[in-house]
């Protein structure tokens, strides 16, 4: 396991790492007794980094999580997110007396006094322009109950308005192979500010495992059912903004990637975690199982400069045009 700086903040996480969005739900039935045998195998393997938020499972994951490193608090890092908890267009849902509210029962479900890395959770750009959201968290980062904060976007325009009037220490954004966007200006403007990159949603919801067919089908409580064509949330958090059966499609014309990788998972991951802006991967998990198969990609082969390329041209020529929704 490789460790990189986050940005300019004193934290060094493991380059791929885990968000728990999967074992707190709306990803389908969980199972907490799997779940925690999960996040016990990760640290055993040398993750020390996982990402969470108030709103899966309404607090759930972030429970899991304080279960899983009670007594490791000092060398395994959180981060969580706020905001979504209320109505994210209201500017009093960035207030510092609810921000804080927000802080302090996340504080509390981890059994921590202190978190690694407090994250705006996907906010609509004017309240980023509005700028007191990021009042707030400077305040909380001098009363010491967070110690860096970042935002997670939706959008490139989000993530370049925060590199530019913001001090915030990490950008979280959608990003794979289907989503490369942010390889044209967020990353290269990401590490001339020395801001760190965590990338989410990393394997397109499924998608680029090459496990799913047309026919495929989700539970009721899974976002990749109820949130399939945006309904809840953003789209692109579900199949990066892809139609189900076109991401399926272009999913086949990728499966070339798995040559010399064992299979597609660990080729996708390992492409992202070959990104040089990217401080971190978060894949989802749910069993033990996952969490060995994703942490394989640190292993496969490299991508060659022409592969790279190749893939750079699909999502040029083939997935662009076809993802809905701003990005």
């Amino acid at each position: 396991m490789n460790y990189n700086q986050l940005g300019k903040t004193d934290l060094k996480i493991s380059e791929l790492s885990f968000g728990t969005w999967a074992i707190g739900g709306a990803w389908g039935k969980t199972n907490d007794s799997e779940a925690l045998k999960g996040l016990e195998r990760a640290m055993d393997l040398g993750v020390n980094f996982f990402d969470t938020a108030d709103v899966y499972g309404d607090g759930h994951a972030e429970e899991l999580l304080a279960k899983a490193t009670k007594g490791k608090e000092s060398e395994i890092h959180i981060a969580s997110k706020f905001c979504r908890a209320g109505d994210i267009y209201d500017p009093q849902n960035y207030s510092m007396d609810k921000v804080r509210e927000y802080c302090e029962n996340t504080l509390k479900r981890l059994g921590r006094e202190q978190l690694d890395l407090y994250q705006i959770h996907c906010p609509p750009l004017e309240i980023l322009q509005d700028g007191q959201v990021f009042d707030v968290l400077e305040a909380l980062k001098k009363e010491g109950k967070i110690r860096y904060y970042g935002v997670s976007v939706e959008t490139v325009e989000e993530g370049m308005f925060c590199l530019e009037h913001s001090k915030a220490s990490s950008l979280q954004v959608i990003f794979n192979l289907f989503r490369q966007k942010p390889l044209e200006a967020l990353f290269p403007a990401a590490m001339e500010k020395g801001v760190g990159i965590l990338a989410r949603v990393p394997l397109a919801s499924g998608l680029l495992t090459g496990k799913f067919n047309k026919d495929t089908t989700f539970d009721e409580e899974d976002h990749r059912h109820f949130n399939r064509d945006g309904q809840a949330f953003n789209v692109g958090e579900t199949f990066a903004g892809l139609e189900f059966e076109k991401g399926v499609e272009l999913s086949r014309q990728l499966e070339w990637i798995a040559e010399g990788r064992e299979n597609m998972t660990k080729a996708a991951l390992k492409w992202i975690v070959e990104q040089k802006a990217v401080t971190s991967v978060i894949p989802g998990f749910r069993n033990v199982k996952q969490v060995e198969d994703n942490l394989g990609a640190l292993h496969v082969r490299d991508f060659s400069t022409d592969e790279k390329k190749r893939l750079e041209r699909f999502y040029e020529d083939n997935v662009k045009e076809h993802i809905r929704g701003a990005y």
